[in-house]
């Protein structure tokens, strides 16, 4: 009797853990869907010869950096900008580096597709 007591224990538990693993993988891509969507008005700017931030680009750059309130908030913005970039065809690196500053935002890393998220802080 014991024994079938602490499988179902097990199995709760186990079920308990997933369905919170799995709680938390819904949020990050909810997340990621917003941020992505917040950065669209950037994709032009930063992947072809535009010369000129669209102010729609510049405001979601900066929504972004004030809604980033804690570490995890920060690295999780960090991981979705990481993840949207890499995807990003004919992406210009050194205008994702150099476009917080350009809206006049002061973020708490450079921005690159290969940026360290776990180091942000």
């Amino acid at each position: 009797m014991g024994t079938s007591i602490s499988v179902v224990k097990v199995t709760y538990l186990t079920m308990l853990i997933m369905c919170i693993t799995l709680g938390q993988m819904t949020q990050a891509v909810e997340l990621c869907g917003k941020i992505d969507a917040t950065l669209v008005p950037c994709v032009e700017y930063l992947s072809r010869n535009e010369h000129i931030i669209p102010q729609s680009c510049c405001d979601g750059v900066k929504n972004l950096n004030a809604g980033a309130k804690s570490k995890e908030d920060r690295q999780s913005v960090c991981n979705c900008i990481r993840r949207m970039t890499k995807n990003l065809r004919g992406l210009k690196p050194d205008k994702l580096a150099k476009l917080p500053e350009q809206c006049g935002v002061k973020f708490p890393y450079k921005l690159s597709p290969s940026m360290d998220c776990t180091e942000v802080n």
